[in-house]
């Protein structure tokens, strides 16, 4: 699983007007999952099921 920083630098993922993260391959916004055991939170496509994490 690779930070969103590294899959924005790759092209795997882009933002949008408003700073939203999405897929570039399906080009859907991604959702988050919140685990509270874990300092990075998941960022997901529904679309592909592609994961990123996202560090704070």
């Amino acid at each position: 699983m690779q930070s969103t920083r590294k899959g924005l630098r790759d092209g795997a993922l882009s933002k949008d007007t408003y700073g939203r993260l999405n897929c570039a391959e399906c080009e859907k916004t991604l959702s988050t999952e919140n685990a509270p055991e874990k300092v990075y939170n998941v960022r997901h496509c529904q679309e592909c099921g592609r994961e990123w994490k996202e560090l704070p």
